[in-house]
């Protein structure tokens, strides 16, 4: 089996390249049985074609993102429909927001560890076209998704900082959408909406713990539903609370687990799939279930991890 290592120059603000790279080659030299590659990303969707110009020709291969997130969404687009192929994650950028469910273990960035790790099958999110391993979420947050990019460019920004800062930025601008929303083809959910969040994991935005209780591989997706019922000032004094998962008890917010969301919106609204952004007035959300090969370098970190709900 080949060993293929994506690698974002840009992620971490170029430090992904510089950090791993070496680590990568010292570990093969040291292994020459072991045939490996280090494809390094020209430019945005590149890792895309490059990973399933390599999956499709049905040859068994592990392709490990060593970036951020942006690099994890690229190998899992490229990879997902190729039952050949296994993705591990090397958290290299400014929020490895998926990286965040696996631990604090040290195998993450350890090569012998992933090289040698075993797999389990993760969830998907079919949003349309293209695919989610994290979240999607349509509505405010998505707006802040799509402004934290312009935050991010802001020298010593990193990817929480830059979060919150376009967090409150848009607290003070557009702060609601009149959304529809259709669960499993039969709940509706009808009003002004602050955004409406669909989970495969746990955080996103640099380490803010949106779907507190998503699981990667159960089978479901978890829907939280935030109502526009209080004012700004109000919602930027419970932004602590939800960075740390607790607004799942806010008389606002609704939780469901499901298969399916759709939304619909009365004006175009942001809508976010894992970190890409555009403006629609629909999008639906749907489970892939077992849809990927995911390396786990270290499942008792991870089940530690599922274990603290």
């Amino acid at each position: 089996m080949k060993h293929i290592f994506i690698v974002n120059p840009a992620a971490g603000k170029g430090k992904a390249a510089t950090q791993i790279v070496p680590q990568i080659e010292a570990y093969f030299q040291m292994h020459p049985e072991i045939p490996f590659e280090i494809y390094t990303t020209k430019a945005q969707g590149d890792g895309t074609a490059y990973v399933e110009s390599v999956a499709k020709t049905g040859e068994p291969v592990r392709f490990y993102a060593c970036g951020g997130d942006g690099t994890l969404y690229e190998v899992v687009n490229g990879a997902y429909k190729y039952p050949n192929v296994s993705v591990g994650i090397l958290p290299l950028g400014s929020g490895n927001d998926f990286a965040r469910i696996f631990g604090k273990s040290d195998k993450l960035l350890d090569i012998g560890a992933q090289v040698h790790a075993q797999t389990r099958k993760f969830d998907l999110i079919d949003a349309g076209g293209h695919v989610a391993i994290n979240q999607c979420s349509m509505g405010l947050d998505a707006e802040v998704c799509a402004k934290q990019a312009y935050f991010k460019k802001l020298p010593g920004v990193g990817g929480e900082f830059a979060y919150t800062m376009s967090l409150f930025y848009c607290l003070f601008r557009r702060l609601n959408s009149e959304f529809k929303i259709i669960i499993d083809d039969k709940k509706i959910v009808e009003g002004k909406m602050l955004f409406a969040l669909c989970a495969n994991s746990r955080w996103y935005g640099g380490g803010y713990k949106g779907a507190p209780k998503a699981v990667p591989d159960d089978g479901k997706l978890d829907f939280i539903l935030v109502r526009k019922t209080v004012g700004r000032l109000k919602l930027a004094g419970l932004v602590g609370k939800y960075k740390r998962g607790e607004h799942l008890s806010w008389n606002f917010t609704e939780f469901v687990r499901g298969e399916k969301l759709q939304i619909l919106s009365k004006n175009p609204a942001a809508v976010n799939v894992d970190g890409e952004c555009e403006y629609v007035t629909e999008s639906t959300f749907r489970i892939l279930p077992a849809a990927l090969n995911v390396i786990l370098p270290d499942e008792q970190s991870y089940m530690q991890v599922l274990a603290d709900i």
